[in-house]
């Protein structure tokens, strides 16, 4: 690890025992009964969990002695970005570095002490390079994502500092545009712009990190500047440009919208994109040579689930035959491809067939397949269809 980056932790995790989340979790739906009621009505089952079950087991084995993770492809020295993305699925399945009151001790806390304890010494709460784990926002806003989303989680006040300095140097390297770059305070893309909004949205999700609407407020804007069609529907890479329905530019920018711009399901904007992102279903059966399209199905897969109704149950489980029945949605097709042969690499996806695979390798399209496959948990809604299918915001917590 670069020593540079080093900084003691003054205060350990603990593993002391406590209710789930106390103060109430920021992600409710993530562990005991919420989270297998939201198994069974939101689309999931018996072989999705199990599919996250054997992809978690196989994450837990490529942990690094030093308690991070690194891509086994072409960014291995993204070691931040490795960890925090391997992090998120034990997080998103309920997995902290606390004893829960739920049944049972957590099965991967020492993995998740381990992690999250990289994070932290990768990020200084205070001084010059407070916040900063890497001046690639990619990595930056990876990391920072899990750290909120565990702090959301537990409460636990030593990862409080550490969250809200890695949280202020996303705000404060945000370009001039509105958008972050692949360096500090330059003008970015889409692309780094969605995962800059994932981590945002994390720490204002767990009510008292702090977050400047004004830094939301300017990520609109270049949403604003990215977006084409007449409902803003689609997007571009820094700018219009090339936006077109159902990629993975417009996915990113249509749960952006969905999560600071108030795109609710029934928005004009997100019902043209949902129609989109329909018209590029996943395939019907396991790719040969691993999955493909991934980053397009991950931030897809999200925002078709917000948008609830038939056109998740097409996505997530495939058209409805005569019959009744439904085949070739997300859920299967990631089921199959995944590894079920008694190998070393048993509940791991082999690597995508693109640029995600190429840079993220085995580790990276792991985790995201199984982040895809805990969709039905993961996020809160932020707005719920009633019986006549138009929705409503939830009420916030206070």
């Amino acid at each position: 690890m670069d020593p540079e980056k080093t900084h003691p932790i003054t205060v350990p995790l603990t593993g002391e025992i406590g209710p789930y989340g106390a103060p109430p979790s920021a992600f409710p739906g993530r562990a005991g009964e919420a989270k297998t009621k939201l198994v069974r009505t939101e689309g999931g089952n018996e072989g999705s969990e199990r599919a996250v079950v054997l992809g978690l087991a196989w994450l837990a084995k490529q942990q690094k002695d030093d308690g991070g993770w690194k891509y086994d492809a072409g960014s291995k020295e993204s070691r931040t970005a490795a960890t925090g993305m391997a992090l998120l699925p034990f997080l998103a399945a309920g997995q902290t570095h606390k004893l829960t009151k739920e049944k049972g001790e957590l099965k991967y806390q020492e993995t998740v002490i381990a992690g999250l304890s990289y994070l932290m010494k990768s990020c200084a709460p205070t001084g010059p390079k407070a916040g900063r784990m890497s001046d690639n926002a990619y990595e930056q806003a990876i990391a920072t994502l899990a750290l909120c989303e565990a702090y959301g989680m537990t409460k636990d006040p030593t990862l409080k500092p550490f969250a809200q300095s890695a949280i202020n140097y996303i705000q404060k390297s945000q370009g001039a545009n509105g958008s972050w770059g692949y360096a500090p305070f330059t003008d970015g893309d889409t692309s780094i712009v969605g995962w800059q909004v994932q981590a945002l949205v994390a720490a204002k999700l767990s009510k008292d990190l702090v977050v400047d609407d004004r830094v939301i407020k300017k990520a609109i804007k270049f949403l604003d500047l990215a977006s084409s069609g007449p409902r803003k529907a689609m997007y571009g890479y820094a700018d219009s440009d090339g936006a077109k329905p159902g990629t993975a530019l417009t996915a990113s920018g249509l749960l952006s919208r969905y999560y600071i711009d108030g795109w609710g399901p029934n928005h004009p904007g997100m019902c043209d994109g949902v129609a989109g992102l329909l018209k590029h279903p996943p395939p019907d059966k396991a790719d040969k040579g691993g999955v493909k399209d991934l980053y397009y199905y991950y931030y897809a897969t999200q925002v078709v689930r917000f948008s609830a109704g038939e056109d998740w149950k097409t996505w997530n489980e495939g058209p409805k035959n005569a019959d009744g029945t439904r085949k070739g949605g997300v859920r299967d097709w990631l089921v199959n491809a995944q590894l079920r042969k008694d190998e070393p690499n048993r509940g791991s996806w082999d690597p995508e067939g693109g640029w995600f695979g190429t840079s993220c390798g085995r580790l990276g399209t792991t985790a995201v397949c199984v982040l895809t496959l805990e969709v039905y948990y993961r996020q809160p809604l932020l707005y719920k269809r009633g019986d006549d299918s138009e929705a409503v915001k939830m009420p916030e917590d206070k």
